[in-house]
Formats: structure tokens, sequence, C-alpha cells
């Protein structure tokens, strides 16, 4: 059997490590060609060390010197910035491209992956918020292959497959409501960083985590699934499941709903985004549902969670708006990690660039290049609010 060789974008984050734990259970199927990292050097390094791919790439170009340096001596190809993270993503060799990069980083190198017939596990759901009408129609011309591995996307793919369009009334996204589902509004102005990290069920990275608590993750879920699955809006619902085992849900035509269960453990979408159509046993971690469990379903509030609607509002609009909110919930969250601005002020700078994006006259069917400019656009935008 020939090994499929991978290239791993965001390899030192929680999805990237989580898929070099993969390909580890599967020596004989997988091999690791390229790697990637936004900065952090020693990481990569020693990923590097142990991996030995032929390329590797650092996205903030000021650190090629030091991965250099971290890499001396070492057979591997040295690219950096985001042009770095491009020809890991379209290099001959690699068969699959995981873009697990946080941010709008992710679009360029996620679109070159497509032009370049990839097959693509997509963590960076921001690739399709911001570009989703311009990547869907590529994937078809370009005989590329997108697979999810956002648990609530993977969830949805599987209870898909094999289904006709005629046959799913709608879609059910679960969330886990984040550590603030049981909170009143006016609670939420005191909340700490800290109190903001402690998600009750998933180990994420610093800025998904941020954006579990708010749920404007959830919202960005939302613009995903209907460039994913081509499910109008008004089709596309969110439930507060705290258990998190449920990972989403397709109701049926007839009333039937399909559910996918899992632990909170990303190795099994990752798995699957790597050995579709097949399945494979691993020693991962599995779910036992005859221990016994008990799961709960409530109804978003939307006064304590106002990123759901606005992305609804902002995914129907469509043009280059979901790019800006994007861009500044990015910002944003920067600013309150930081300790800048009050949790609160997350969404209300993202609403605000909302607004003021409505008074621009952006194009209401933007090419790559002009959802890049509005991504900057709002960027420098939302920094003058944080001013």
């Amino acid at each position: 059997m020939l090994r499929k060789k991978i290239a791993i974008l965001g390899s030192t984050g929680s999805i990237g490590k989580q898929t070099l734990e993969v390909v580890r259970q599967f020596p004989e199927e997988f091999s690791v060609v390229a790697l990637a990292a936004g900065s952090q050097v020693e990481l990569l390094a020693e990923q590097v060390r142990e991996w030995k791919p032929q390329y590797v790439a650092i996205g903030d170009s000021r650190l090629e010197d030091a991965l250099r340096n971290a890499l001396a001596g070492m057979d591997v190809t040295v690219f950096s910035g985001t042009q770095g993270l491009v020809e890991l993503a379209t290099l001959p060799e690699a068969d699959i491209v995981v873009s697990a990069v946080v941010g709008a980083v992710g679009i360029e190198p996620t679109m070159a992956a497509v032009r370049a017939g990839k097959r693509i596990a997509l963590a960076n759901k921001e690739t399709l918020v911001a570009a989703g009408s311009i990547i869907m129609p590529a994937l078809a011309k370009h005989r590329a292959e997108l697979i999810p591995v956002d648990s609530e996307h993977s969830a949805i793919f599987q209870c898909l497959e094999g289904r006709k369009s005629g046959d799913v009334a709608r879609i059910i996204l679960t969330a886990s409501g984040g550590p603030f589902r049981n909170y009143r509004p006016e609670q939420l102005e005191e909340v700490s960083v800290a109190d903001a990290l402690k998600h009750p069920n998933w180990n994420m990275g610093g800025k998904i985590t941020i954006d579990s608590a708010t749920m404007f993750n959830k919202g960005l879920e939302i613009i995903e699934a209907h460039w994913l699955f081509g499910m109008a809006y008004e089709r596309i619902a969110v439930v507060i499941h705290p258990e998190s085992i449920v990972h989403s849900m397709v109701e049926l035509a007839d009333g039937s709903v399909i559910a996918q269960l899992g632990l909170c453990d990303m190795k099994l979408p990752i798995q699957l985004a790597l050995t579709y159509p097949e399945r494979r046993g691993s020693t991962f971690p599995k779910l036992d549902v005859t221990m016994g469990m008990q799961l709960h379903f409530q109804p978003v509030n939307h006064r304590l969670f106002p990123a759901v609607e606005l992305a609804y509002q902002a995914g129907m609009i469509g043009g280059s708006l979901p790019a800006a909110i994007n861009a500044a919930n990015e910002v944003a969250v920067a600013a309150f990690l930081q300790g800048r601005i009050k949790f609160t002020r997350i969404i209300g700078i993202v609403s605000e660039i909302f607004g003021y994006h409505q008074k621009e006259s952006f194009s209401k069917t933007p090419d790559l290049h002009e959802i890049l400019a509005v991504d900057a656009w709002a960027r420098e935008r939302a920094r003058v609010l944080l001013a």
C-alpha cells in the first residue's frame, strides 16, 4: 500500500497535534510531508525532528531565521509567511492538506489547495465563512475534495451521507453553550479572561475557546454549514447541548432525527477526514452508551448570546460581510485575551463593524482579492474602535 502524504497547516495547534496522533496510529497508511505553524518555533522544530518532513513553514516571516537556526543540519526546505503556507498547500507530493490554522490566514492556502486539486481536511472554518462563495464552486472546477473536521460539520457530513437533498428538512448544530450558558446577560460584564477560558468540555486553543464562550464560534459554524451543505439559513438550527456528546443532528422530511454521537475528542473527525470513505479501528477512547448517560437540550438565549443572530444576519446578507465580522472578532478576541477590553465588548465591536460595513459600497459578489481587502479594512476599523 502506498502511504498517503499529508501536509499539516497549523501543526502546533490543538487540531494539528491531534492530527499527528492520528497519523501515529496508522504508520503504514500515512506519512507527513510538510508541517507549518504560526509562531511556535520551538514546538515546530521539535515536530520536524520527530516526523522528518521534507518541507516546513513558519507563518510569521520574522521568525524564519530562528526556525532555520533551530533546524540547522537537518535536510528540510524552509518557507515563511502566507506564501510559505501556500507553497505547502500546493506541494505535488501532498495527497491531503489539513487546514488547521486559526483565523483568516487560512483562506489563501486553503484556496490554493483547492486549485491544486487536493483533498482538504478543513478545520479552518473562517475560510468558508469569508470565502465560501468562491471556494465551493472551485471545488468542482478543480476536482478537489473537502472533508470537514469541525466536530459539528463532521457529524452533519456523516448524517447526510447517502441521503437525497429532498429527504432533509433541516440540520441542527449542537453547542455546549460554553462556560456562561447559565449566566444572566448582565453577569457577563464582569467575567475575566480566566473565566472565559474555562470551557466545561473541550480542550482548545485560546481564540476558539473565547469564541465558544461568546458563541461567535457557533455563528461561524452556521455560515460554514450553509456553504458546506448547500442549506438555506432558515433550515439551519442551533440548540444548546451541555454534554457535547451529540455533535449535531439532521432532521429528515418525515420528522425522523439522525444524530452522530461521540466523546469530546477531535481525533475521530480528523481520522475520518483522512481515511474517508473508509473507516478504521483505533485505540482512541470510545463512547460507551451502555454505561448510561444523560443528554440535555435547551434553546439558545439570544440575549445572552447575540453573536448567533448576528451571524445569521451576516450570512443572509452575504457578500463580504461575513469576512468583515470574522476579522473584527479576531481583533476583538485578541484584545480581550490581552486584558484590554471587557468580554461583552467583543461582540459589541463585531456589531459596530457590521454597521460600518453596511454603509460602505462593497461588492455584493466579491472575488478573493476583494474579500481579503475587506478583511484588512475590518481589522483596521476594529483597531480604531479599540483605541
